[in-house]
């Protein structure tokens, strides 16, 4: 795939992403940084005390129509496409209507909650079919459940391990914002660019989206994002520093339910500093359909 070296880019973005019910979130971040080794400042909400997902869309719409934008959003821009034996399953096995592609991924979820506000994607967990893949809120874990890992997840884990895409519960329930995600990435999806799935002629596009996973780069830094360590000044300070960045000043404190402006704003200083080295921009395969962690390194592009 295609190398964007980091000096195409003028505006880097780390999004701390909530898939929550509801038109405003305080688990949602927005930090951004510019070229060089300044550390990410903080982008408040346009209006009122929280963001909200169309808003954040917005904001990227905006910036991009001024400058070449590299954002990176927390949550997994697709499932994974092998059963826990490797072979080959598609997104949902079984089902005889399964999406081939993201790009039909991302249109599917969007339209099985077009009724559903604030790109909100749990009306997926109500299909007759879809809904048995998911371990739901409300006791309702599907008959099709199962644990299975994307490869880029399973690259991760030696570092850290990222939870499974489907489980939509508790705090490892990652699924619930991959939904809202995938319905983001859906409206996204003529505007920008989004890596690793598009073709190259889609390249010179000034927007380009990639998935992030915060607790990686905390854990690349040495640090155990564990009972809001991550949130503490010292410990964001060092995962800047191994990222190339400044520091945050003696004042700064890490806001949101799981400090999660710690996690936008290492998101932008990583971004910034994975973008320009060539070898995380290249991929396996497989990452065409199932994506991939931006900053986890492969052996097998």
């Amino acid at each position: 795939m295609a190398h964007i070296a980091e000096r195409e880019f003028e505006l880097f973005v780390g999004i701390d992403w909530s898939g929550a019910k509801g038109p405003r979130q305080p688990g949602l971040s927005v930090f951004t940084a510019g070229p060089g080794n300044s550390v990410p400042e903080p982008v408040f909400p346009p209006d009122g005390r929280y963001w909200s997902r169309l808003a954040i869309l917005d904001y990227l719409r905006f910036q991009a129509a001024k400058k070449r934008v590299l954002a990176g959003i927390d949550f997994a821009f697709a499932y994974p496409v092998s059963d826990r034996d490797g072979s080959i399953c598609g997104y949902f096995p079984g089902y005889q209507h399964s999406p081939e592609t993201a790009h039909d991924l991302w249109k599917l979820i969007d339209r099985l909650n077009a009724e559903r506000p604030d790109l909100y994607g749990g009306g997926i967990w109500d299909h007759p079919q879809l809904g048995a893949y998911y371990n739901a809120p409300g006791g309702r874990r599907g008959t099709a459940f199962a644990s299975r890992r994307r490869l880029a997840e399973q690259v991760a884990r030696e570092v850290k391990s990222p939870s499974p895409t489907f489980n939509c519960v508790g705090p490892a329930g990652v699924g619930t914002g991959s939904l809202a995600g995938m319905r983001a990435l859906h409206q996204l999806s003529s505007f920008a660019h989004i890596w690793p799935f598009d073709n190259p002629d889609t390249v010179s596009r000034p927007l380009h989206l990639v998935e992030i996973f915060p607790s990686y780069y905390f854990a690349l830094a040495g640090i155990k994002p564990v009972n809001g360590a991550h949130g503490e000044r010292e410990n964001i300070n060092q995962a800047l520093a191994f990222f190339g960045s400044d520091s945050v000043s003696t004042d700064f404190e890490a806001n949101g339910p799981d400090h999660d402006e710690a996690d936008a704003l290492v998101s932008a200083a990583a971004l910034r500093w994975f973008s320009a080295q060539s070898d995380f921009w290249s991929v396996p395969a497989e990452a065409r359909a199932e994506g991939w962690i931006f900053g986890v390194k492969s052996a097998t592009p």
